[in-house]
């Protein structure tokens, strides 16, 4: 429904005519809103539809994610007043421009157009686009423009533009385009050329064009070579993803004038080097997960005041985890959640999720599939407001800390296949929000704390832990379950002690009479001619006994 509801002035016919030809091309048999467009309402009532309070001029027409299908017919543009049209995310199949007899003739006033994302729209000419000079937000993602050969004579008509958006336009010779040289993005503050199939390298001339970028995303790309020098003069760079290409060097060294990044996502790709103490001091997301940095991580990274995600996962780190005071206020004290429209990839929960706006009530540590060694230092416990710690896959050594209880919003926990020992600290059971629990292959022992929390995860969570017993485990032996006390372990020693003393005893003592009277028979002559006689006397006296017994019997 329209804020418009309830104007005055009345929608302006030449408007509503241009509406109702745009109209006939379209099918929305799925929601049905745009049928509702009809004579019988004004026009500045209709679905999508606001006008000015006071002229009755149409300025905006958002059907963002309608389900709209047929004809998107671009006379639409001949709205006067139009400033604000998102047609993003339908199902248009065709894109029709307006013939040379309806072209424009009016100034436009077009000030932000999103057509991104209409899956069935194959290309789209864009020599049009010189008509709307004071376009300041143009977004063409997911449009296949690779056919358009005049893509970047159309850009370089807009010298107001502030952001550009040509993310999935399979755009793989943009940046090796010859008129490269000549674009003038003076003006842009946000440059999105994601998942284009880039195969080439940087061109220092681009970027000498953007020097006030703050946002460039090149990610999902096959982009190679080193990061050119001119990027050192990107003194304003607010965002830079540069998520899954091909890019090596030391990219980091980069970093020492960039003073104004608040998100850096380097991951996946080939970059070296080590990580630099004297980073952006506001910075509040940093990933350089899957390269090759080395070196130790430094203590100055746990002092951003301002970080909330930081993942270093599948690097050469080596060295232990810094034990200082850690000041990352965003992960200690509660703070009102704060929205940055941001594509970054997010592991947590032992899977990858890709998300399109990163919050900062989503606070992540991943230090996993490094070198790291030393005892986890007790500090990063202290880290209240964590949802996300995983440390897996390192040399770690030590046991876990009993203020692990106070980390109430964790909601994944991994400490997998290091050396950790000791047992599981009662307080984990308090963690109430855990939904994901990993510290397979370790050295922990004892039995599992009891608590629904804990005995809620798969056998999976805790095997590689010889010593380790309990639900959802096996069942603790009984001397596992009854530990001995010193007094009745010294008892149960001490009659252990007696038995076998007594057996030791009673075997001496037959050996010795066995041997007694067995040797003096061997060694005495005498006696044992005298032995000899008393057992055949013995024998002779049973045989005649035996012998009158029977015939007494006959």
């Amino acid at each position: 429904m329209s804020i418009n509801d309830h104007r005055l002035v009345q929608c302006n016919e030449k408007d509503e005519e241009t509406l109702l030809i745009f109209k006939k091309g379209i099918n929305d048999s799925y929601n049905g809103k745009i049928s509702t467009w009809s004579t019988k309402k004004d026009c500045c009532a209709w679905e999508g539809v606001s006008c000015d309070n006071i002229t009755g001029r149409v300025t905006e027409l958002d059907l963002k994610q309608h389900f709209l299908e047929g004809e998107m017919n671009m006379s639409i543009l001949k709205l006067e007043f139009l400033s604000y049209l998102d047609l993003s995310f339908n199902e248009f199949d065709v894109i029709r421009i307006p013939s040379i007899q309806d072209n424009i003739t009016h100034t436009s006033n077009l000030l932000y157009l999103d057509l991104s994302f209409n899956s069935y729209v194959s290309s789209l000419s864009l020599a049009w686009l010189s008509a709307h000079s004071s376009l300041k937000y143009l977004n063409l993602s997911g449009i296949d423009l690779h056919k358009e050969t005049n893509l970047l004579q159309a850009v370089n008509t807009l010298p107001s533009l502030l952001e550009l958006h040509l993310s999935e336009c399979n755009l793989n010779n943009f940046i090796t385009n010859p008129f490269m040289e000549y674009l003038n993005l003076s003006s842009l503050l946000t440059l999105d050329l994601s998942k284009n199939n880039f195969s080439s390298q940087l061109p220092n001339q681009f970027f000498n064009q953007t020097k006030d970028l703050t946002y460039l995303d090149l990610s999902w790309n096959n982009i190679h070579g080193s990061i050119p020098h001119s990027w050192k003069n990107m003194k304003y760079l607010d965002y830079i993803n540069l998520w899954s290409n091909k890019l090596s060097g030391e990219a980091l060294v980069h970093l020492s004038g960039w003073k104004q990044l608040r998100i850096m996502n380097l991951g996946e790709n080939e970059f070296s080097g080590t990580i630099p103490i004297n980073m952006s001091q506001i910075l509040k997301v940093v990933i350089l997960r899957a390269n090759q940095f080395e070196g130790n991580i430094p203590t100055q990274i746990f002092n951003l005041s301002y970080l909330f995600h930081l993942d270093l996962a599948d690097n050469k780190l080596s060295g232990s985890i810094p034990k200082s005071v850690y000041n990352l206020t965003q992960m200690i004290k509660f703070t009102m959640n704060d929205r940055t429209m941001a594509v970054v990839e997010l592991f947590t929960k032992g899977q990858e999720y890709e998300v399109q706006q990163i919050e900062t009530n989503r606070q992540t540590i991943d230090l996993s599939a490094n070198y790291l060694s030393g005892e986890v230092p007790s500090e990063l416990f202290h880290l209240v407001q964590l949802q996300t710690l995983n440390l897996s896959r390192n040399n770690l050594i030590g046991t876990i800390p009993k203020i692990i209880g106070g980390m109430k919003n964790l909601e994944s926990l991994d400490l997998s296949n290091n050396k950790l020992c000791g047992e599981i600290p009662q307080s984990m059971s308090l963690l109430n929000f855990l939904e994901y629990l990993n510290i397979s292959y370790n050295n922990f022992n004892g039995k599992i704390p009891t608590g629904t929390q804990l005995q809620s995860f798969n056998a999976s969570s805790y095997i590689g832990n010889p010593k380790l017993c309990g639900a959802p485990l096996e069942n603790c032996n009984i001397k596992e379950q009854n530990p001995k006390t010193p007094t009745t372990s010294m008892k149960n020693e001490d009659g252990d002690s007696i038995r076998e003393s007594l057996y030791l005893g009673m075997g001496v003592g037959f050996a010795a009479g066995f041997w007694g009277i067995c040797g003096s028979l061997f060694l005495i002559r005498k006696w044992r001619h005298a032995y000899f006689r008393f057992v055949d006397g013995v024998g002779d006296k049973l045989n005649v006994t035996l012998m009158v017994k029977l015939n007494r019997f006959h």
